[in-house]
Parts: structure tokens; C-alpha cells; sequence
């Protein structure tokens, strides 16, 4: 094998007409390629920069019937490239396709389902360098994909954690602050979440697993992605596909759960909307008390919740507009956009092509569903000691999902009665179910922990 770091070097070659040699790039391509030299009277040398092959070779006709035979080596590679392709890394790049037309073509959560696609199709094509490999001659090569897995969420989970700062700073809690009784329907909200994981240790997942999977009904794909990584699951890459692509799903997910338990004239309660007035300090004082309280009640649950009332306050404060537009536009995108590459490492053929992923997509649906159905439940519970009613349509608007939840119940309202508005009340249950599902995560982590 002739290692060619000095092209000047190659006229004193002794080549012999006919034969085959294996020339390495000096680049860090894993791939070796096979060149043929052939002797003759002249010295011509065509160098194809791209690869940095030399191939040697004479004038006139002879010199045509050598590119077709280099043209051919070429087409070999590109052959044997494509044999090295699995059925299960083939099975991604539909998965990959698919996800990328949920985003283009049906704007289903594009920022995240986009990179996310993309992504899996990067990290399963065959020795590919977003993953890390070790190269024959030079050692490990970093890929920039696992890098960012091992960053940004194996290390220290910062890029869910970050992503809080920016949802923080997009949410109004004024609705909530003025209809505190919107509280209990976040509560009510995350039922889902201890049913899937019921299901799924009956399923045959151990438990910390099985509380990766059940926490997919937070409806919340940061918190989702944060749990299964401290909980160290082996499910990280169906967890978040799973969660993130319910949460685009909600508009045809929820009415589904809240028509098997309503009938046609719960869903045309009417409710008055008469909000009070939340002042300055209260709205800046909500997210370090909530932070607070939060601490001493679930202390694993301090970085997802206390990032998210960050965000909030930067919201709020008053002197920091700016930071704040920032937080929920370009940081947030931003960190959306990482996070979905970066979960693609999770997306590798080998671990996520398997009979669980599939058990993991039915518990997820499972999961959102009682959401849905344990917030309506609720609030049909809660109408029997009212004498003015509930629509127990709010309940399902409990779940993380915001603010498309309190879009879908507004909309089945006004299909049941095109006069009846919900909206300020749904939306006061769907902040509440953003403070809920990260408390719900950090108590999950804490009993997993404290029973393992």
C-alpha cells in the first residue's frame, strides 16, 4: 500500500503495468481506494483532487481507455457503498423521509421534526462521520453529531434544559394566576403518565425504563428527553420521536379522548369569563415562589422548573425586552434545532429498528390519551359539588402541549355551539399543565431513584 503524502515522490514509483495498488488518503476518509497504474513511454498524471488518487497513465486512445476504467473504479465504490446498506438502516431512511414530510407538508412541529429526519438519515449511512469512528492509520475521528449527544445531553442534559429558558419566557401565566382553580387540571392531566408506566413494566420493561416510556404523557418533549437521559434508558431515540411526534399530533389525538368520554351537552357548557387583575409584582413573584416551593417538594425537578420560571421572570421583569424576544424566538429555535440533530444519534439503526420501538410508540399513544381522559374525568368529578359547571373539555387542556391543547378544546367548543367561548380557561389549565409536567418529572425521577 503506498501512502502518497508527497506527490513529488510519485515519478519514483516503480509501477508495473497491470498491477493494483490500495492508496490511502491523507484525509480522514475511511474508505481505501484501489487505483490501477499503468507503465508507459510518457509521464502524464492525472490527479483527482477530490480523493487525492494519482492515476498514471499514456496519451491518445490509450489514455480514453484509462478514464473508462477509472470511470468504473468509481462505480464500484459507489456499489460497494450501497451494499454496505442494512434493511434497518433503510428502514430509517424512511423514517427520516417521513418525518421530514410530517414537517414540510402538514407543519407538524417542523423545527424539531426537520432536523430530527434529517438527522436520522445522516447518522445510518455506512461509516458516516457525524459518528465517531476510528480510521485505519489515524484513530478516533470525532463525528460532530455524537459529540453534541455527549455535550449536550449525556454530560449535563444542557440543550433540553436550555430550551426551558425560551418556553419559560413565551408563556403568560396571567390566565392562571386569575382562575387558580385551573391548577387541579394539571394535576389531573399528567394520569397518563403513571398508567404507561404500569403498562409499560406489565409490557416487560424494567422500571427505569418503563418511567422513560410513561413520561412521554407529559406531552412535553424536553422533559421527556431529560427524564429517559437521567434515568440512563436505553430508549432515548423512541422516547423523544414518540413524544415529540404526539405533541404534533394533539389536534387529532385529543378530540379522539375527549369524545369517549363526553357527551354532546357537556361539550356546550358555557363558562363566564370574568379575569382578574394579576399585578406587576405578583406575575414577577409567581416564578421564584413556584421555584421555590417546587425545590422542597421535588428537588430533581429544580432544573427543568426553575429554568422554565427563569424564562418566565426574564418575561415579566420588565427590563429586558430584548433578552426576552430572544429567549422566545432565536434561542429558542436555536436550541430546537440542535436538540433535534443531536437525538438523532439516538435514531441508529441498530438500537432503534426493534420490536420495542413499536411497544413505545403504542404506550406513547396510550400515554396522551389517558392525559386527555384523566383532566376530563377531573373535571367531571369536580361538577358534581358545582352548581355552576365546568365544560370538562378544560380538564384535557391539563396536558403540557401548549398552547395547541387550549387551540383543539376551543375548537371543539365552538363546533358544539359556535357561540361558546373557553379559550382564557383552557389556556389557564394549559400553563398549568407546563408547571405540572416537569413536577411530574422530577417526582418520577425521584421515586425511580429512590426505589432502584
Amino acid at each position: 500500500m503506498f501512502r502518497l503524502t508527497d506527490f513529488s515522490l510519485c515519478d519514483k514509483l516503480n509501477i508495473t503495468k497491470g498491477s493494483s495498488y490500495k492508496v490511502q488518503s491523507t484525509f480522514p476518509d475511511p474508505s481505501v481506494m484501489v487505483a490501477h497504474f499503468q507503465k508507459m513511454e510518457g509521464r502524464d498524471f492525472w490527479l483527482k483532487s477530490r480523493s487525492f488518487v494519482l492515476f498514471y497513465f499514456p496519451q491518445g486512445a490509450e489514455r480514453a481507455n484509462a478514464e473508462l476504467k477509472i470511470g468504473g473504479t468509481y462505480m464500484e465504490f459507489l456499489w460497494e457503498g450501497l451494499m454496505q446498506i442494512t434493511w434497518q438502516q433503510a428502514v430509517m431512511y424512511l423514517v427520516g423521509i417521513l418525518l421530514i414530510y410530517l414537517a414540510i407538508k402538514k407543519d407538524y412541529e417542523p423545527a424539531l421534526l426537520l432536523p430530527m429526519g434529517f438527522g436520522a438519515i445522516l447518522v445510518n449511512l455506512p461509516l458516516s462521520g457525524v459518528l465517531n469512528q476510528n480510521m485505519e492509520g489515524i484513530g478516533v475521528v470525532n463525528g460532530i453529531i455524537e459529540w453534541l449527544f455527549e455535550v449536550g445531553i449525556e454530560a449535563s442534559e444542557a440543550l433540553p434544559i436550555l430550551l426551558f429558558i425560551g418556553i419559560g419566557a413565551m408563556i403568560d401565566f396571567g390566565p392562571l394566576l386569575s382562575m387558580p382553580s385551573m391548577f387541579l387540571f394539571g394535576a389531573g392531566a399528567q394520569f397518563g403518565i403513571f398508567f404507561a408506566i404500569c403498562l409499560a413494566v406489565l409490557l416487560g420493561f424494567d422500571l427505569r425504563d418503563a418511567a422513560s416510556i410513561g413520561i412521554i404523557g407529559a406531552a412535553d418533549g424536553p422533559t421527556s428527553i431529560l427524564v429517559s437521559q437521567i434515568l440512563r434508558s436505553r430508549y432515548i431515540g423512541p422516547i423523544a420521536v414518540a413524544a415529540y411526534s404526539y405533541m404534533a399530533l394533539v389536534p387529532i389525538v385529543q378530540p379522539f379522548a375527549i369524545r369517549l368520554v363526553t357527551t354532546k351537552k357537556e361539550r356546550r357548557i358555557s363558562m363566564d369569563y370574568t379575569p382578574g387583575t394579576v399585578s406587576k409584582p405578583m406575575r414577577i413573584a409567581f416564578p421564584i415562589l413556584v421555584t421555590f416551593l417546587v425545590g422542597l417538594v421535588a428537588p430533581q425537578s429544580v432544573a427543568l422548573v426553575g429554568f422554565l420560571m427563569f424564562g418566565n421572570l426574564i418575561r415579566e421583569c420588565g427590563v429586558m425586552g430584548t433578552l426576552s424576544d430572544t429567549a422566545q424566538n432565536v434561542l429558542a429555535n436555536l436550541i430546537t434545532l440542535l436538540l433535534g440533530l443531536t437525538i438523532s444519534f439516538s435514531m441508529r439503526a441498530d438500537v432503534f429498528v426493534n420490536v420495542d420501538t413499536l411497544l413505545i410508540m403504542l404506550i406513547g399513544l396510550v400515554a396522551f390519551i389517558f392525559d386527555s381522559i384523566g383532566g376530563v374525568l377531573l373535571a367531571k368529578f369536580i361538577n358534581l359539588f358545582r352548581k355552576k359547571k365546568i365544560n370538562p373539555m378544560i380538564g384535557a387542556a391539563g396536558i403540557s402541549a401548549f398552547p395547541m391543547s387550549a387551540r383543539v378544546v376551543q375548537k371543539m367548543a365552538l363546533e358544539e355551539d359556535p357561540g361558546n367561548i373557553i379559550l382564557m380557561h383552557a389556556i389557564g389549565a394549559n400553563v398549568s399543565g407546563q408547571i405540572a409536567s416537569v413536577i411530574a418529572g422530577g417526582l418520577v425521577i425521584s421515586l425511580v431513584a429512590a426505589y432502584l
